[in-house]
């Protein structure tokens, strides 16, 4: 009797296990189970898709918003600004009075903006809630120049003196605070000259598409760049905007009502995730316990232990890809509702995480796709190949290290593309593309003959190493794991012992068909009540 109970334990545990690793349709045709979380995987594809468009439309009037006010601030403040930046910087000057005077035409711009800015901007109020406009500079302590006679007498410290004119101080006729001695600059020790100032705006441009404008805070900054003493000043302009909920906001007509049909929305698509969160955290639930299951039972009978890879098995890596993409999107509608509603300006961050969680979803339905042998081929051969992969890349990354510092350091003084390490880095991941080849090798400035032949063994032997080589056994990996993947699906895969364990079903499957009735009533028999629910939806 104890040994015809073992039996049926064990076929209990095998139909279990078959059963848990059936696709959804499989799971339907065997026991009429409607695959639910299939159908709120597809609803939530729709959905969240839908979120993501939505927010990104409104997304990009927010970026546009600020470029062009970054753009119209350049014209505005810079003198002579041609609307095209120079390198890094926005424009630069030469002279001692072009600095005078770039520095006195943004203050009197600043002062005369309402008058002559296109945008609906006012002033705002700076960190020491003052409006006005701050100009400091920073010079050496003290110090004389004779380069005539090659004589240098230099103290290094660094003094800061700061002025802050308001718009009482600029209205002022004749304006006083230009013969200040503030403005009287010692160019052999300036160092660079800041004006800061604060302006708001609101942007008006989001009610066409039926949603409340956002009230915005422009930090600006213009920076007189004199550190190099070369001669020449560059000119930066940086505008650090920055999304504020307005104090007063009074909208009329369908944009309120717009507002509402998306946070409920919104709120559906928080409902739809939470479901599917919960039902993919029980499967998760339900495997481990079936791992459980037949770990116990394979030690008790075989009297060792499962490997590792069988392990694996029930630990479906999908269902943590889905839990992952659901919290992203909960949070990410959340602040989506938080921002919607304007307590929150964050769009950053709720960008990424809606923008990831759709990612994660598209990626998802590899997983339905991986059921057909056919498209299965992808999944399985990214699988085999992602060790071997994962440790080329680690050697190859040391040799393209190396390039990278190599190139950085001798070619950053003649080449644009190698000033810093994240554009030599970049230029280099193109070159291996086979992008922007020709440009490369022509724009290396030829002022030394020592440096350009050392560019040409560099980029050749870059380019030879990682393109004829790298590359290619990179590609070669792949392409051998592909060849193993397409043998195993012609002569079949190596049988691990759960895949054996699971063999033994498919031979006594004519002798179940004959007594499958009375199997199933002694299996259910025997069941205890708490395994009930082991029996998983996939």
């Amino acid at each position: 009797m104890a040994h015809h109970d073992s039996e049926m334990k064990e076929e209990c545990l095998r139909e279990d296990l078959k059963f848990y690793f059936m696709s959804p349709c499989e799971k339907y045709r065997a026991r009429r189970q409607i695959p639910w979380k299939l159908g709120l995987q597809i609803l939530k594809i729709v959905m969240v898709t839908t979120q993501l468009v939505r927010f990104g439309l409104s997304n990009q009037l927010v970026v546009a918003f600020k470029e062009d006010n970054t753009v119209a601030f350049k014209h505005l403040f810079l003198k002579g600004y041609s609307g095209i930046d120079e390198d890094d910087y926005s424009c630069s000057v030469y002279t001692q009075e072009d600095v005078y005077e770039s520095i006195f035409f943004a203050i009197n711009q600043y002062y005369h903006l309402k008058d002559i800015a296109l945008g609906t901007l006012g002033y705002g109020e700076n960190e020491d809630n003052r409006i006005g406009l701050k100009v400091c500079k920073q010079c050496y302590k003290k110090g004389s120049m004779f380069p005539s006679n090659e004589t240098l007498n230099i103290d290094n410290d660094i003094e800061l003196d700061c002025v802050h004119l308001d718009l009482q101080a600029l209205s002022k006729d004749p304006p006083d605070w230009k013969n200040s001695s503030f403005f009287i600059l010692e160019f052999y020790r300036l160092l660079q000259v800041e004006i800061s100032f604060h302006l708001k705006g609101i942007d008006l441009q989001t009610i066409h598409s039926r949603e409340l404008p956002d009230c915005y805070v422009f930090q600006n900054t213009i920076i007189f760049d004199n550190k190099a003493h070369s001669g020449k000043i560059k000119i930066y302009f940086d505008s650090d905007a920055r999304i504020e909920e307005c104090k007063d906001l009074n909208v009329f007509g369908s944009t309120q009502k717009n507002a509402q049909y998306v946070l409920a929305f919104d709120a559906f698509v928080i409902v739809i995730c939470l479901a599917s969160l919960i039902l993919c955290t029980r499967s998760i639930v339900l495997a481990l316990r079936l791992r459980k299951r037949f770990l116990n039972f394979f030690l008790e009978k075989y009297k060792r232990r499962v490997c590792d890879a069988d392990q694996w098995e029930f630990i479906n890596g999908w269902y943590v890809l889905v839990i992952i993409s659901d919290l992203m999107t909960i949070v990410g509608s959340i602040l989506k509702m938080e921002i919607k509603a304007k307590n929150l300006t964050n769009y950053d961050l709720c960008s990424i995480l809606l923008g990831t969680s759709t990612l994660l979803v598209w990626v998802g339905v590899i997983r339905y796709l991986g059921y057909f042998q056919a498209y299965n081929v992808l999944i399985l051969t990214m699988q085999a190949s992602l060790p071997k992969v994962l440790r080329f890349c680690a050697c190859a990354g040391m040799i393209y290290l190396g390039y990278t510092f190599c190139g950085w350091i001798v070619l950053g003084p003649y080449h644009d593309k190698f000033e810093n390490l994240n554009t030599v880095a970049e230029c280099l991941f193109s070159l291996v593309n086979g992008d922007d080849m020709f440009a490369t090798f022509a724009q290396i400035q030829q002022k030394s003959i020592l440096v350009w032949l050392f560019s040409r063994l560099y980029l050749y032997s870059f380019i030879s190493l990682f393109i004829y080589m790298i590359l290619s056994l990179f590609i070669a990996l792949i392409t051998d794991s592909y060849d193993t993947i397409k043998k195993f699906q012609q002569n079949g895969f190596p049988e691990t012992d759960l895949q054996e364990f699971l063999k033994e079903c498919s031979s006594k499957e004519e002798y179940q068909k004959e007594s499958s009735a009375f199997l199933y009533c002694i299996c259910c028999r025997k069941r205890k009540r708490s395994d009930d629910h082991l029996i998983l939806i996939n």
